[in-house]
């Protein structure tokens, strides 16, 4: 029975990675290795962060909610960020779109995420004889972590990758990604700061990163989505020097090169017709 609940709890926690990669295009494009490097990157990011943790913060006899060692360690959270940067723009990708990279660096940061802070837990405690929801809520909040790790990513890709976003979106794109980095700083409050109840801090957790991840796929399909240029270029992809590239009815893309005042060109007009 002990080792039945701690299969259960592992696949709990461990699963949806596996499920998220191998029913998205991600397993098509083959993106395993992107994954790993992003994971990698991960255990580096996470050392850093054990050392400059270990420097900076001091032990604390009670177990209260400190303001000043609680920002610290938000400040810390933030080569989180750099981290991912690294592994969206350093690292070499093979030849997969935006979309797909963004989804791999997410997946493969949550799953060394889970390895490297619920594996041993689970192992020592899940096989113990008295049976607890604790380990059952690890599995869950790894799942929102699974979620908000792929949100960051993708507001991330926003950010470093995407040149041509909106500029009303811009303020908003970094407000979310701020507040998907700092989710450790506010659970943390939520629980010491609080007293919240470790199952009703998950389930926040649940229910914030639905909704990041809900608004950072309204963002991303926004940032996607062409805008207008002038009356002569109907959909219009993004703007260059001298020109303008247009999308045209058949998916097909071309480059109109003209000066001021002059009009489309009559082969142009025929293929957009």
């Amino acid at each position: 029975m002990t080792m039945f609940h701690f299969f259960n709890c592992a696949i709990l926690t461990f699963g949806p990675h596996a499920v998220y990669y191998s029913a998205t295009p991600l397993s098509e494009y083959d993106t395993l290795g992107t994954s790993v490097k992003a994971a990698l990157v991960y255990l580096g990011t996470a050392l850093v962060k054990l050392v400059c943790l270990a420097t900076f913060l001091q032990v604390s006899e009670n177990d209260g909610f400190d303001p000043y060692q609680e920002l610290l360690k938000a400040l810390i959270g933030f080569i989180d960020v750099a981290g991912l940067y690294f592994a969206l723009t350093q690292l070499t990708h093979r030849n997969i779109s935006q979309n797909h990279k963004f989804q791999a660096v997410g997946l493969g940061w949550a799953f060394a995420d889970s390895v490297l802070h619920r594996l041993a837990p689970l192992w020592v405690g899940a096989r113990g004889l008295e049976f607890t929801w604790d380990y059952i809520l690890q599995g869950l909040e790894a799942n929102a972590n699974l979620v908000l790790s792929i949100s960051l990513a993708a507001l991330g890709s926003l950010i470093w990758l995407r040149k041509n976003k909106p500029k009303t979106l811009i303020p908003i794109i970094y407000a979310c990604a701020g507040i998907v980095a700092t989710m450790p700083s506010i659970t943390s409050y939520l629980r010491r700061g609080l007293g919240w109840h470790f199952s009703k801090v998950v389930g926040f957790e649940l229910f914030t990163s639905l909704v990041m991840a809900f608004i950072s796929w309204q963002l991303f399909s926004a940032c996607q989505r062409p805008y207008r240029c002038d009356a002569h270029c109907p959909v219009v992809s993004y703007e260059i020097p001298f020109g303008h590239r247009c999308k045209l009815q058949k998916t097909q893309i071309v480059y109109i090169y003209r000066s001021r005042g002059m009009t489309l060109a009559p082969r142009l007009v025929d293929l957009i017709g």
